[in-house]
């Protein structure tokens, strides 16, 4: 157990600065039937299936208007606040406070012990990094085919869904554990540097807190295109709401609400317009007729009491408030790709912002682990292969109906070395960490070396999962290379109830017992990030340096290489990449539908393999599905689920049987 109180915390850091690491088609495996052919792949260049997002971007001046809305709406509630505003990729362009607001941050505690997160109480400035999340969430989790907010988050990521007292006995939300992904410790995102140096700015940028679940963010929209977020804290809970059923009126939210009017989103795409498992998603309980103030009216930004704010290693007020950079460009540090550098025109890859691709495709880099690494040929065949697939995918969280579905795909040797991430033009920009986290934990916890790796961690609470884990599935040698672990297989274990919603059940292995859970500690997940975060407040207050771009404190595999650079992922859709029965890396694929997710991770692996002979899927008898456990009666582990009528031109069901 471990109580998160600031005093804690934040004495612990020094320390820490010395311990840180620098539905459908069933289960394959479980059932029979004849492959599927693969599809022919079309012409290179041939044809341009999506719509490519417009260049826009927020000026100057539409931060301002954003800004001087929200502050009107805060003045007029009484609660004066802390407005953050985001472009699409992350960048901070203004971080306002009004006079008087309440800049200290506490989380709630759950009804048992604390763990990780829970119960933590910061004073000022610490609201500011809360705000900052909450509009990097708004702008990371949407799209041109959906509109989530902080709201939305806040139902996908509980151990309910839909959360409410009577949904009891459902499973967890779609998102579980996405709350630790864009993480401050993260490899893939980039840091702000106040000098203007390499990096500077190119997204995607990280979050100070991870993804939020209070409300109070929101996405900003031009013309249907995605081109910021905005977040708002200002009564110094930093929460999220456990009952959908009744409706809010909270402050922060309203506020946040207001700031929007002018760069709302189409309202065809709003999550409420969105259903999943049969439940259309929250996305506001504020209607216009809330609002106490007309923002068309609000007093001009430079009327407002109160000023621009600093945040060291996300915004420097000294520079004014910035503009937005047009997503799709090179200094937005996502564009399209290249004919050299992928197959398929209507790729998107991520640039440094020089014009050079962050991570081309490579070759595996653990020779001296692996006896035939993945070569840079096999690496293209899955990527260009799970991008095939994801074309002809049918989306699960888009709008209209029978749209394509749009994620980032990314691969990964045994070491966790990235070797290669591409996506599609509009796909959520949450997905890029996220793939990444789930390729990265696909991998390792089929590796040999998982076990020994946990237990090596300085923590003891991250050591203790090991055990955990070996008492719960009755085997000593759990996690040593065994069985294959998908993202879908290690969830499972991952869950406050085993099996997932199932109240009365004891909970997973890699999780907290249901009475400790809330979206601060989801077990394993957020332990082996939780001194990363603690040393990156220290960092925002000034007691210490930055957390390494690197989250966890596992140790390296090889110099400057750690398989898990920016945590580990509990949601479903990855696969780990064999030759034979050897472990030689994993796929990640992460933006429009968990099931989506695993059917073009196992598909691409799949078709990826009919094209270069010698890689392939775990074999059967080794895929995590194959765990039964005895909890009075069996239940057996999932490996992947792929969806209903997963195909936009075909009627074909059951794609992923018998592979």
């Amino acid at each position: 157990m471990r109580k998160s109180r600031l005093t804690s915390l934040l004495t612990a850091s020094a320390l820490i600065l010395a311990s840180c690491g620098g539905g459908g088609g069933g289960t394959p495996g479980n059932q029979q039937g004849n492959p599927a052919p693969p599809p022919p792949p079309p012409p290179p260049g041939s044809t341009q299936l999506y719509d490519v997002p417009a260049q826009e971007a927020l000026s100057a001046a539409d931060v301002r208007q954003v800004i001087a809305q929200a502050a009107a709406e805060a003045s007029a509630r009484g609660l004066p606040s802390v407005i953050a505003v985001t472009d699409r990729v992350g960048n901070v362009l203004a971080v306002y406070r009004m006079t008087g607001a309440n800049e200290a941050l506490s989380v709630p505690e759950p009804p048992g012990p604390n763990f990780d997160l829970q119960g933590l109480n910061l004073p000022a400035p610490a609201a500011r990094a809360g705000a900052i999340a909450k509009a990097v969430t708004g702008a990371y989790l949407s799209s041109g085919g959906n509109a989530f907010s902080t709201r939305t988050a806040s139902e996908i990521v509980q151990e309910h869904f839909p959360p409410a007292p009577t949904t009891v006995g459902l499973e967890s939300g779609p998102l579980f554990g996405v709350q630790f992904s864009s993480l401050p410790c993260s490899d893939l995102v980039s840091r702000f540097n106040a000098g203007g140096g390499p990096g500077a700015r190119i997204g995607p940028q990280r979050t100070p807190l991870g993804l939020s679940a209070d409300p109070g963010g929101f996405p900003l929209y031009r013309d249907g295109v995605v081109i910021g977020g905005v977040g708002v804290m200002g009564d110094g809970i930093y929460g999220f709401d456990p009952n959908r059923l009744d409706r809010e009126n909270d402050d922060e939210e309203a506020i946040a609400f207001a700031a929007t009017r002018g760069f709302e989103p189409p309202a065809a795409i709003v999550a409420n317009r969105i259903p999943v498992d049969g439940t259309t998603l929250k996305y506001s309980d504020i209607r216009e007729s809330d609002l106490q103030s007309d923002p068309a009216s609000a007093p001009p930004l430079n009327t407002v009491a109160g000023s621009l704010v600093p945040v060291p290693g996300y915004f420097d007020n000294a520079g004014g408030i910035l503009a937005g950079t047009a997503f799709g460009t090179e200094a937005s540090g996502i564009r399209a790709s290249t004919a050299g550098e992928f197959l398929y025109r209507d790729a998107f890859v991520l640039s440094n912002g020089s014009g050079n691709n962050r991570f081309p495709i490579r070759a595996g880099t653990d020779g001296a682990d692996v006896t035939s690494p993945l070569t840079a040929a096999e690496v293209r065949a899955v990527l260009e292969e799970a991008f095939v697939v994801l074309t002809r995918a049918r989306a699960q969280i888009r709008r209209p109906l029978d749209s394509r579905m749009e994620a980032s795909i990314s691969v990964v040797d045994t070491h966790g070395e990235i070797l290669g991430i591409v996506r599609s033009p509009d796909a959520p920009m949450f997905g890029i960490d996220v793939s990444l986290q789930k390729a990265r934990t696909a991998s390792f916890f089929s590796s040999a070396r998982a076990a020994a790796s946990l237990q090596a961690n300085p923590s003891p609470d991250v050591q203790q999962f090991v055990q955990a884990t070996r008492d719960f599935l009755d085997d000593p040698t759990a996690l040593t290379g065994g069985f294959a672990f998908s993202d879908r297989a290690g969830g499972n274990l991952s869950r406050p109830y085993f099996p997932d919603g199932e109240v009365g059940r004891p909970h997973g292995p890699l999780s907290r017992p249901i009475e400790s859970f809330n979206p601060f500690s989801t077990g394993l997940q957020s332990a082996l990030v939780l001194n990363n975060i603690v040393q990156h407040v220290g960092f925002i207050f000034g007691m210490n340096a930055d957390t390494p771009a690197r989250c966890t404190a596992t140790p390296d595999v090889a110099p400057g290489q750690n398989p898990l650079e920016n945590g580990i992922q509990i949601f479903p859709g990855s696969v780990p990449i064999y030759r034979g029965n050897t472990l030689i890396g994993g796929i990640g694929v992460s933006g429009d539908g968990i099931d989506q997710d695993d059917m073009v991770s196992f598909l691409g692996l799949h078709n990826g393999a009919q094209r270069q002979t010698g890689i392939n899927n775990a074999a059967p008898d080794i895929r995590a599905d194959r765990i039964i456990v005895d909890i009075g009666n069996g239940v057996r582990l999932r490996y992947v689920n792929c969806p209903f009528a997963p195909f936009l031109d075909t009627d074909e069901q059951n794609v992923c049987q018998g592979l």
